[in-house]
């Protein structure tokens, strides 16, 4: 669990590979529509490093409002890491 975003991570057969969620905790329609926005495009960057047989979904924390890709992108990958789901 980060600041901004919570990862869960199951190995998968079927189905799409990653799903993005904002709650109503995160704010109003254009907050949650900019949030998850923001988590696709650094789920761009970090998926080349995740192994294909992994699903993930990535939940949106109150926190995340006005956050920049980058910091996302931090962010996941140090999750990644801790989850062991990516090599440091």
């Amino acid at each position: 669990m980060g600041t901004r975003v919570v990862l869960y991570v199951s190995a998968g057969q079927e189905g799409p590979p990653v799903a993005f969620v904002a709650g109503r905790r995160v704010g109003g329609a254009v907050a949650r529509n900019r949030a998850r926005r923001v988590l696709r495009e650094a789920w761009r960057t970090v998926a080349p490093e995740v192994p294909e047989d992994r699903h993930v979904v990535a939940v949106a924390r109150p926190a995340i409002v006005g956050a920049k890709t980058q910091d996302l992108v931090n962010e996941m990958r140090d999750l990644l890491r801790r989850g062991r789901i990516v090599r440091p």
